[in-house]
């Protein structure tokens, strides 16, 4: 007979009791001593990082438990936008002959532009040689007594004055040296005069005057001076004129004869050599050099210092502008003395080189 289905869901009585559990000492003692073991990974050495001056080398073991997935910033992109460009200026040194120094056409001194130092001295320079040395003044002025409206006075200095005075007188001749192209020491002796006139608390001119037993008048070139005025002549007649196809315009033009302040008594190559007649006439006073600082030329700077010499170089006696004699004059100085003198034919020396 088959059982019944219900017979398979009845709990069972019998409890069935657990197998003894059977204990080794030997595998006790080997689980206890057994070691635990550690699974550590080692990260692979990353590629070199533009973003990072310096690289790693060694490689570090690493917990994968520990490590978090970060995102790589993009650095590249950062570098390229935060980077600031360096620009350098270059030149070309193609023989210039003020390629590291630039030389002042007005003053002529060389220094290097963009350099504070450089800037500061040639600044200082500049305002001496163009406006003059600044002058307050002295206890004992030899001062030359002259007909003056605007302030200005005349100062005379003669060899054994304070050396303070002549420090002053040096500062002044070495500027004049410089530009008239004179050996240093060459203009001062101990027989020299010294006129230095003051104008504003500056020294705006000087001249330095010597005395001499002679000298040689200038000889006047007549034939190649009328023949250049015969060539401009020619060319002024054909200048006059004006054509226009057919047509003929002319040109009606006065002509003045020149003064004996105008340039062209003067004669036109003034800057070439000098022709004297050879036989020596008596002079009394050599004007080594006269200088005007070049903010006040066209002053009558240098009339009044030679009017000045002529009253007071010999005590108690007034020269005559003709017994003046220039030493070297230089293109304006041949203008100046011809003015001066009132004739193309004024004397010149030849000035000695002297020891002071």
């Amino acid at each position: 007979m088959q059982a019944k289905i219900s017979a398979f869901f009845k709990p069972s009585t019998t409890k069935i009791s657990d197998p003894p559990q059977l204990f080794s000492p030997i595998e006790d003692e080997l689980e206890l001593k057994a070691p635990e073991i550690s699974i550590t990974y080692k990260r692979r050495a990353p590629k070199a990082d533009p973003c990072s001056n310096s690289q790693q080398t060694e490689e570090t073991p690493v917990d994968l438990n520990s490590v978090v997935s970060t995102v790589k910033p993009a650095c590249m992109l950062g570098q390229i936008l935060n980077k600031k460009r360096s620009y350098a200026q270059f030149h070309l040194e193609l023989g210039q002959s003020d390629f590291l120094l630039h030389t002042c056409y007005i003053c002529g001194l060389k220094y290097a532009r963009g350099e504070e130092g450089d800037e500061k001295v040639h600044k200082a320079f500049h305002k001496k040689y163009t406006q003059g040395i600044q002058f307050k003044g002295w206890h004992n002025e030899r001062v030359v007594p002259m007909p003056s409206g605007d302030g200005a006075r005349i100062i005379l200095i003669l060899d054994g004055d304070p050396s303070a005075q002549w420090n002053k007188i040096l500062d002044v001749v070495k500027m004049i040296e410089k530009e008239l192209g004179l050996e240093d020491g060459w203009l001062i002796h101990k027989s020299c005069k010294v006129y230095l006139f003051i104008s504003s608390q500056r020294i705006a001119g000087c001249l330095v005057a010597e005395p001499i037993k002679n000298a040689y008048r200038v000889v006047c070139s007549e034939a190649p001076k009328s023949s250049s005025i015969t060539h401009a002549k020619e060319a002024g007649s054909n200048s006059t004129v004006l054509h226009f196809g057919d047509v003929s315009f002319k040109r009606e033009v006065i002509k003045t004869a020149p003064s004996v302040n105008s340039p062209e008594l003067i004669d036109s190559d003034v800057s070439g050599a000098i022709f004297c007649d050879n036989e020596a006439v008596p002079a009394l006073c050599g004007i080594r050099a006269i200088w005007v600082t070049p903010s006040n030329r066209r002053k009558h700077i240098a009339t009044r210092l030679l009017d000045a010499a002529r009253k007071s170089f010999r005590m108690g006696f007034v020269l005559e502008s003709s017994q003046l004699a220039f030493s070297q004059p230089t293109s304006a100085g041949k203008i100046l003395a011809s003015r001066y003198s009132g004739t193309e034919s004024f004397l010149v020396y030849k000035a000695a080189t002297l020891n002071c």
